[in-house]
């Protein structure tokens, strides 16, 4: 559903989607940093491993960036051709809300136009299999 959306916005938002997870594919933390917003927060449920308690996590812009940079120095953390499917869920005017599958995990995404431009403001993310919160 896209209400007063255009083609560019469409566009743009699949574009910070995919900057997002292609940052962390290729230790690029300024493609990283283009697609996020620099309040945004990151969230995800964990479990502790010795309470067996589940607590949410949270990861801020900055250490996002600094992933970016290091998550897949080995070249390991992604098959060769990675799965990176955008599904946008809803724009209206200068937000959206859209779905982003990755291999190992999805996220759930808000983003923000502002000054003309697609970021990242909210994720909350989860493995798919979630024996792997922990």
């Amino acid at each position: 559903m896209h209400h007063s959306s255009t083609n560019d916005d469409i566009a743009a938002i699949q574009q910070a989607a995919l900057d997002y997870l292609e940052s962390q594919h290729n230790l690029d933390p300024a493609q990283m940093q283009r697609s996020i917003h620099p309040r945004m927060v990151k969230r995800t449920f964990w479990t502790h491993r010795g309470t067996g308690k589940q607590y949410l996590r949270e990861a801020s812009a900055e250490e996002m960036i600094l992933l970016a940079a290091s998550y897949n120095r080995d070249g390991d953390k992604f098959p060769a051709t990675p799965r990176k499917t955008v599904e946008i869920l809803d724009v209206q005017a200068s937000v959206a809300s859209v779905k982003l599958t990755a291999d190992e995990w999805i996220d759930y995404m808000h983003l923000v136009k502002i000054n003309d431009q697609w970021t990242v403001i909210n994720v909350l993310w989860a493995y798919h299999d979630q024996d792997l919160h922990r």
